[in-house]
């Protein structure tokens, strides 16, 4: 009874306990407590520390007994993985993919073609043709190496720097043209800005402006392909900047709680916009944070195409088999300005953009690699720049002669049945383009 005294003692002279505590004090005896002798509760708790193992259900450990806290980086760095050199040589000939020519030329053409295709809607956008643009110099290794690890069924999210895994993918030069041009021919009718490509055919998600949104949608999606057994991978690319969101922290933990068969794909390309990654964490880069989640993880050489490859692949292929996430950090570098709206030559100097121009360039080193084999020479190369730019420019010219999209679709697509606000938005514009049509350009769009 030497608790239930304790708390009659207490409750009763303090908070007027008297016989509102008796049925406390039933409950204690009901317990056990009551009945409990304190030296007889103490040798039941008492066994050797050598026994005594952690048992709390949120973390697996041993115990210490020294205070120690955990240093950010318990080693020098994750490696980077890799299968060329700078000049294109297979250091490890067990890692080569040994692809064939055939498929290497496609590596090679994808990304040069993007690479011209991104040269001249730049200058569009500088000549006032189009209103927005984002070239993926620098970073096509990533784009090329990763679609060509997946099959054609698995289901892309993208950011907004993932052009040439449609390239890879064979999307049309005139549907690139059309999107950011918001001509007739734009599968997304001339609602979303430059750059915004989506394609239901090649399983390419439309892309959405803001950052990181994709990645929660993503992991549900792969969450949905587990659920009906569709033999089939997510992909979700995002830049380092886009995983200090809040949505990247919520899609790593879902896709690894309820074992999704997902791949993270994170471009690190040195910089969120005009943001350094010196400023952007403390940590060893994203590829750290695999772990913490409990993600299987790699980091690569996102200017190595085939690491890139490599590394995809096998992510691909246990992602199916054993439905657990996958993280990926790509390291590469931005070589061209965040958008049309940046100029980079505020934050960082010319000297080292030059440098990762032209001393690792994810081009340059699938050509020397090319060449080495004897698949590629200068001839060639000459042809092939020549022809991408016909290809191109005549995409180009094709879309800027369309027309753009009826006014009126501004409405449609999102209600099956148009609510009667919006059919009053709809009637209203109809009215002021009847007033005011004059002072519009109405004869480039579609009647």
């Amino acid at each position: 009874m030497a608790v239930a005294a304790a708390v009659a003692k207490v409750w009763g002279s303090s908070r007027g306990l008297g016989r509102a505590g008796l049925p406390l004090l039933r409950l204690l005896g009901a317990c056990g407590l009551a009945r409990s002798h304190p030296h007889r509760w103490q040798r039941q708790q008492h066994f050797s520390s050598l026994n005594d193992k952690p048992q709390f259900p949120g973390a697996s450990a041993e115990f210490i007994d020294k205070l120690e806290f955990i240093q950010p980086n318990v080693i020098s760095g994750i490696p980077i993985y890799r299968v060329m050199d700078r000049q294109g040589q297979i250091i490890n000939p067990s890692e080569d993919p040994h692809l064939s020519q055939e498929k290497v030329l496609k590596f090679y053409k994808s990304m040069t073609l993007l690479n011209t295709m991104d040269r001249i809607l730049y200058e569009s956008q500088r000549q006032g043709r189009i209103s927005f643009y984002m070239t993926n110099y620098g970073e096509e290794g990533t784009h090329v190496g990763s679609a060509a690890a997946l099959d054609d069924t698995d289901l892309v999210f993208g950011q907004y720097r993932e052009a040439g895994v449609l390239m890879y993918r064979d999307y049309p030069l005139e549907l690139f043209m059309a999107q950011c041009y918001s001509n007739v021919s734009d599968l997304g009718k001339g609602r979303q800005m430059p750059v915004h490509y989506g394609c239901r055919e090649r399983h390419f998600v439309t892309i959405s402006s803001p950052l990181a949104t994709q990645i929660p949608q993503a992991v549900g999606a792969a969450y949905a392909a587990k659920r009906a057994n569709a033999n089939r991978v997510v992909i979700c690319y995002f830049g380092e900047g886009a995983a200090s969101e809040g949505d990247a922290h919520a899609g790593f933990n879902f896709a690894a709680t309820l074992e999704c068969p997902i791949i993270f794909f994170c471009r690190n390309n040195g910089y969120a916009i005009s943001t350094p990654t010196s400023e952007q964490y403390r940590g060893d880069g994203i590829a750290a944070r695999g772990p913490g989640y409990g993600i299987l993880s790699i980091r690569v050489d996102g200017n190595d195409v085939f690491a890139v490859y490599n590394a995809t692949k096998e992510a691909r292929r246990r992602a199916v088999a054993e439905n657990q996430p996958f993280l990926i950090e790509a390291m590469t570098y931005r070589i061209g300005h965040h958008s049309t709206s940046d100029d980079s030559s505020a934050y960082r100097s010319v000297d080292e953009v030059n440098y990762w121009d032209k001393q690792d360039h994810p081009i340059s080193r699938l050509r020397h690699y090319l060449q080495s084999r004897g698949w590629w020479d200068d001839e060639q190369e000459k042809a092939w720049r020549k022809q991408s730019r016909k290809k191109v420019m005549e995409a180009f010219e094709q879309a800027e002669r369309k027309l753009k999209p009826n006014p009126n679709l501004i409405f449609s697509d999102v209600y099956q049945e148009m609510p009667t606000q919006l059919r009053k938005q709809q009637e209203s514009l109809a009215r002021h383009l009847q007033t005011y049509g004059e002072h519009y350009p109405l004869d480039h769009f579609e009647k």
